[in-house]
């Protein structure tokens, strides 16, 4: 592995996700190596979920600093080379360059619900759904305030492509994170909705064109950009990593999920889990309809994918585990992290399956999917309930995939579409099973869920650095699975009867109730 290191048969992928910062370093079979990241975390300011710019930077150069003491004490090797490295990041939201790179106002996160009229407006003009996250909706939305910045726009890109700008002097973006920004078709964005949009403002008179400021889209396993001299020092702090290192096309965390489960090929779809969730669907034929619950987004190859974004995954969940972690300090005993969540996950499905009644709303923030504005966490037991640790907990981690169960239930009635399999990723799953049978029972499809599921969208990235500098002309899809996941160990857990009936009457009264969310 040594012998690897030093000669750069390895691949990095780095992602920053909504609480971490996380790099991941794969060797020439694909298996990752060694890991680094750095713990991160939102903040409201000014009306605006936001990061500081100067943290984006802290963060990164902090995980790979990381990665690099850990490949030095595992390895013994010093990490100055790699194969390729890919830059991953939350999809959509709002950063303005320019043309000298200063931010003209702080980023603005997908996590963000103020761009209502603007999405109206673009779903209704374009005859396509454009949620309130993406992008051209973030963009509009400040053209309708008015905003002062706006004449001054050189580039506009998405956190993955800042970075990936940051390493190469390159304003691209791959296409399925340029898909998060504007509707692509194919390779492209949309000429007809360009020109659509660029009509809506031409009384303006900003002096640039939406194509001007996009950043170039790019397909999977373009090999073009190159780690530059400023790039590696500002990437390595300890100036050992040198440049021309290949840097593939940057990925929205989407895609890189579609990668890490494999799911890229059409008819496959994958569930990612962590502080939101969302599943994609990889589709063989264009939508019927235009659905404010449904996102059509892209494979890092071009294909379009029925994309469900629920904002909350597990964070209350989380909470709630550390609540009791904080009971059983009071009573003296001091529980292991993950054996606390093994323990509470595991005793969840002891429970009635539809929980004794129970019904719980993880809405730390606004719901679109669900029609929830603002949120706030919520639960109840109805007269006759029967309330245990057990049915609380059930109850919980079938709140975080409800939201799915919503999005789903339109793609499979109104579009007749479904998948024979989800495959599922993130650090909702790392509790062997327990995850994996509540989302095959809600989904009442087979869930798989690889061995290196936990590693997430850092390997999901890595995975697409490793296929710019490996593929040799196959495609993506034949490349995962001939050279990545027929070597990876898979389990699958299918629906159960009584797990199905228990999650439809736990739904029933999960959708009555959301009058009651909605008031509170």
């Amino acid at each position: 592995m040594k012998e690897k290191i030093l000669a750069g048969k390895t691949y990095l992928g780095i992602e920053l996700g909504s609480t971490r910062i996380k790099a991941c370093l794969v060797d020439d079979s694909f298996t990752p190596i060694a890991v680094g990241g750095y713990e991160w975390e939102n903040k409201l300011e000014n009306g605006y979920w936001t990061y500081d710019i100067s943290l984006v930077h802290s963060g990164l150069r902090a995980a790979f600093a990381d990665l690099r003491r850990n490949v030095k004490e595992q390895y013994g090797a010093e990490l100055t080379t790699l194969g390729a490295i890919g830059i991953s990041g939350m999809m959509h939201g709002y950063l303005a360059f320019d043309k000298d790179d200063n931010l003209l106002t702080p980023f603005r996160t997908w996590r963000n619900t103020t761009t209502g009229k603007a999405a109206d407006v673009l779903t209704e003009l374009f005859g396509f759904n454009i949620p309130q996250r993406w992008s051209i909706a973030h963009l509009y939305q400040a053209i309708l305030n008015g905003e002062e910045h706006l004449p001054r726009i050189a580039h506009i890109t998405t956190l993955a492509g800042y970075v990936h700008y940051l390493l190469t002097g390159r304003w691209e973006l791959g296409v399925g994170d340029a898909s998060g920004m504007f509707p692509t078709i194919g390779a492209d964005y949309n000429g007809e909705m360009l020109d659509k949009f660029d009509n809506l403002i031409s009384d303006k008179g900003y002096p640039w064109k939406i194509r001007d400021i996009l950043p170039k889209a790019q397909l999977c396993g373009d090999h073009g950009a190159r780690l530059t001299d400023a790039g590696a020092r500002f990437l390595d702090e300890s100036g050992k990593l040198t440049a021309r290192i290949c840097v593939c096309p940057p990925e929205g965390d989407g895609d890189t999920g579609m990668t890490a489960t494999g799911s890229v090929r059409r008819r496959t779809g994958n569930v990612s889990a962590g502080t939101s969730v969302f599943s994609m669907l990889v589709l063989d034929k264009p939508l019927g309809g235009v659905y404010p619950e449904i996102d059509v987004i892209s494979t890092p190859s071009g294909d379009p994918v029925a994309m469900v974004h629920c904002n909350n995954g597990c964070s209350e969940l989380d909470a709630w585990v550390k609540v009791f972690g904080e009971f059983s300090e009071l009573l003296g005993n001091s529980v292991d992290k993950s054996a606390l969540y093994n323990m509470l996950y595991n005793n969840a499905l002891t429970a009635d399956a539809d929980c004794g009644g129970v019904v719980a709303y993880n809405y730390l923030a606004s719901e679109p999917v669900a029609g929830v504005e603002g949120g706030a966490p919520m639960y109840f037991c109805p007269t006759g309930g029967r309330l245990t640790l057990g049915g609380f907990f059930r109850a919980q981690l079938y709140a975080t995939v409800a939201v799915l169960r919503i999005g789903m239930n339109i793609l499979s009635e109104k579009e007749n579409i479904t998948a024979d399999t989800f495959n599922a990723h993130g650090g909702l799953f790392k509790v062997r099973g327990v995850a994996q049978q509540i989302l095959a029972d809600a989904l009442r499809v087979p869930v798989a869920v690889s061995e290196s599921a936990g590693e997430g969208g850092a390997w999901g990235m890595a995975l697409l650095a490793a296929y710019s500098a490996t593929a040799d002309g196959m495609t993506l899809e034949d490349w995962l699975d001939e050279k990545v996941f027929g070597a990876v160990s898979t389990e699958t857990r299918v629906p159960t009867v009584d797990g199905m009936n228990g999650f439809d009457k736990y739904f029933e009264r999960y959708v009555a109730g959301l009058a009651a969310q909605r008031a509170l």
